[in-house]
């Protein structure tokens, strides 16, 4: 576990950030969690526009991708206008099928050390409500529930409610 490796995400790894996206979302689906993602919602320009207003980061095993996630500096369309002091942590994904026990969470606290570096003192994310499976992940790992957004926006024009968190940063 010691070898995980972070990296700044490049034009050269969108398909590979696709990839990882769409089997969490087949991953969450067979868990029963089909609510949150669907494969084939995001494409590459996605992830490119991302790299573009925030930042993207992968995660290396010996080399390999085995996880990634986007920080985004605001996010008006959950949080509404905001003052500049917190990151926002989404689309948290991690290859099951490379990733050993525990990848996740050091993914998570990898984004939350890039908003402290960055001056910033709030770590902020969202899940869709009614994931209690995944709001106590989040719970356990230091977050607080906040609030709630009831219609949000998503890929394809639909709209979905979700749990807002935070996280305080020292």
């Amino acid at each position: 576990m010691n070898d995980l490796r972070f990296r700044p995400a490049v034009g050269s790894d969108l398909s590979t950030l696709v990839r990882l996206r769409d089997d969490a979302a087949r991953w969450m689906n067979f868990r029963g969690n089909t609510g949150q993602w669907q494969p084939g919602e995001l494409d590459e320009e996605h992830f490119r526009r991302i790299m573009e207003d925030g930042e993207v980061w992968i995660a290396e095993l010996q080399g390999r991708p085995v996880g990634a996630w986007e920080l985004w500096w605001e996010d008006p369309e959950a949080w509404g206008p905001q003052p500049p002091t917190a990151g926002y942590v989404h689309r948290l994904m991690v290859d099951r099928t490379a990733a050993l026990p525990g990848t996740g969470l050091r993914l998570l606290r990898a984004a939350e050390r890039r908003v402290a570096e960055a001056g910033r003192t709030l770590a902020r994310l969202d899940c869709l409500a009614g994931n209690a499976r995944l709001t106590a992940y989040y719970v356990d790992s230091g977050y607080h529930v906040v609030g709630r957004k009831e219609g949000k926006p998503q890929p394809g024009g639909t709209t979905k409610s979700y749990t807002l968190l935070e996280k305080p940063l020292r």
